[in-house]
C-alpha cells in the first residue's frame, strides 16, 4: 500500500484511511484497489449528502430563486459555494479528473461488491454557517475576500502540485488557507471535521472498514480515532453539528451601533440645539447612504438600485436585523432577474472577475455584500463625527 493508505488496529477493528487528492487520477485507481483488496463490511466517504446530490444533479443551480436565498438571509452561503466549486474546477482543469471523483468510485465499487456505504463530513453548509457565526464583521469581510481570491485565482497546478495534495485535498488545502488567515474560524473549519468525520467512522458497524478521505484530514483522524478506541470521547457530535444561536452579548451588540448613533444626535439635541442636532442627522444619513450607494455602483448596479441602496442604508442601520443588501439586492434581483442560462454557466463565470460582474446571480451577490459593507463602513466613520458633536 502507498504512504496515503493508513490502517488502523483498533479495540479488535480493522479501519483503513485512505488519503486522497480529490483530483488526483492515482486517487481514483487506489481506492478502487483498496476496496477491492481489504473487501470491507461498509464503506465510509468525506461526503455529505448535500454535496453527494449536487455532485449528480447538473442542473442544481438551475433550482436557485436568487430573491429566496437573499430573504431568507443564505446569500454568503451560496456565494461560498460558488467559490468553493470555482477552486475545485480550476484544481481539477489539467488533470482530467473531476474534482471529488474518487469518492464517486469508491461508491461505484462499494455498490458493485454490495457493500454498504454512508456520508461522513459534516453538511458544508453547517461547517460555514458556524464560521460565519464565530466570525465578527471584519473576519467575516475577509472571509467573503478570501473565497472570491481563491475563485478568482489563475494558478493551475502542476502533476507534481496534484500529486502534493495527497497532503492536504484541495478542499482542505482551502479551508487549510482559510484558518491561516482567519485564526478564529480555525477550530470550525479544520478541528471539529477532523472530530465530525472520526466520530461517523467510528460508529459504522463492521469490523473491517475503508475510510476514504481527503489526506489533509488523516493525522487528525487518526487521533480521534484513538480516542474513541480508548474510552477518551463518544462519538456524539450533536455539540458541532448544529449552529448555535448568537449569545446575549452577540445579539446586543447588534443593537449598540444604532443605540450609539441615536444617543449621539439626542445628546446633540441636549447640548448644542436642535440645528445642530439636524446637522449631526444629515451628516450620518449622508455618510451611510452614500457608502453603500458607492457600494451599489462598484458592482456597476441599475441606478434605481443604487439610489435605493443610499435610502435604506439608514433604515438597515437603526434594524440590524434587516442588512442593507436586503433591499439593494431584491431591487437588482426584480430589475435584473437572471436567466436560466445565468444558472447554467455559475461555474465556470465565477473563475473570472469579468464572468462574476457578467452573470447575473453572482452580480446581484455582489450588490448585497458591497452595499451592505459600505453602509457599515460610513456608520464607523460618522460615529466619531457624531461623538465629537455630541459632547
Amino acid at each position: 500500500m502507498s504512504d496515503t493508505v493508513k490502517v488502523l488496529e483498533l479495540s479488535g477493528r480493522r479501519i483503513v484511511l485512505v488519503g486522497t487528492a480529490h483530483v488526483s487520477k492515482e486517487s481514483v485507481d487506489e481506492v478502487a484497489a483498496v476496496i477491492a483488496t481489504e473487501s470491507p463490511d461498509a464503506l465510509c466517504v468525506e461526503l455529505d449528502e448535500g454535496r453527494w446530490r449536487a455532485m449528480n444533479s447538473p442542473d442544481v443551480w438551475e433550482k436557485t430563486d436568487i430573491v429566496k436565498v437573499i430573504k431568507e438571509g443564505q446569500a454568503f452561503l451560496l456565494l461560498a459555494n460558488l467559490a468553493l466549486s470555482s477552486f475545485q474546477r480550476r484544481m481539477g482543469a489539467d488533470s482530467g479528473v473531476k474534482p471529488g471523483a474518487e469518492m464517486v468510485a469508491a461508491i461505484k465499487a462499494a455498490e458493485a461488491a454490495g457493500i454498504p456505504y454512508s456520508f461522513c463530513d459534516r453538511d458544508v453548509k453547517t461547517t460555514l454557517r458556524r464560521a460565519w457565526g464565530k466570525s465578527n464583521f471584519w473576519n467575516k469581510s475577509k472571509l467573503v475576500a478570501q473565497l472570491i481570491a481563491a475563485a478568482f485565482s489563475n494558478e493551475k497546478p502542476d502533476s507534481a502540485e496534484i500529486e502534493r495534495l495527497k497532503v492536504r485535498s484541495e478542499l482542505d488545502e482551502m479551508m487549510g488557507e482559510l484558518a491561516a488567515y482567519l485564526p478564529s474560524v480555525k477550530e470550525v473549519l479544520i478541528d471539529e471535521r477532523d472530530r465530525y468525520l472520526a466520530s461517523k467512522i467510528w460508529a459504522t458497524p463492521g469490523d473491517k472498514l475503508v475510510a476514504v478521505i481527503g489526506a489533509g484530514h488523516g493525522s487528525g483522524v487518526e487521533a480521534w480515532l484513538g480516542r474513541l478506541a480508548g474510552g477518551g470521547s463518544t462519538t456524539d457530535v450533536s455539540d458541532i453539528d448544529r449552529v448555535p444561536p448568537p449569545g446575549l452579548l452577540a445579539r446586543s451588540a447588534g443593537w449598540l451601533v444604532p443605540a450609539l448613533i441615536v444617543g449621539f444626535i439626542v445628546a446633540g439635541f441636549f447640548t448644542s440645539g436642535a440645528e445642530a442636532s439636524l446637522q449631526m442627522l444629515l451628516r450620518w444619513v449622508a455618510l451611510n447612504g452614500t457608502l453603500a450607494a458607492v457600494g451599489s455602483l462598484l458592482c456597476l448596479a441599475h441606478p434605481l438600485t443604487i439610489l435605493v441602496s443610499f435610502a435604506a442604508a439608514p433604515v438597515a442601520t437603526l434594524n440590524p436585523l434587516v442588512a442593507v443588501g436586503f433591499f439593494s439586492g431584491i431591487v437588482e434581483a426584480w430589475l435584473r432577474k437572471p436567466r436560466v442560462s445565468d444558472f447554467q454557466t455559475l461555474s465556470a463565470d465565477v473563475s473570472t472577475v469579468r464572468g462574476f460582474y457578467k452573470n447575473k446571480v453572482t452580480h446581484i451577490l455582489l450588490v448585497f455584500f458591497l452595499s451592505s459593507f459600505g453602509g457599515a463602513l460610513g456608520n464607523f466613520i460618522a460615529l466619531p463625527f457624531l461623538a465629537g458633536g455630541a459632547l
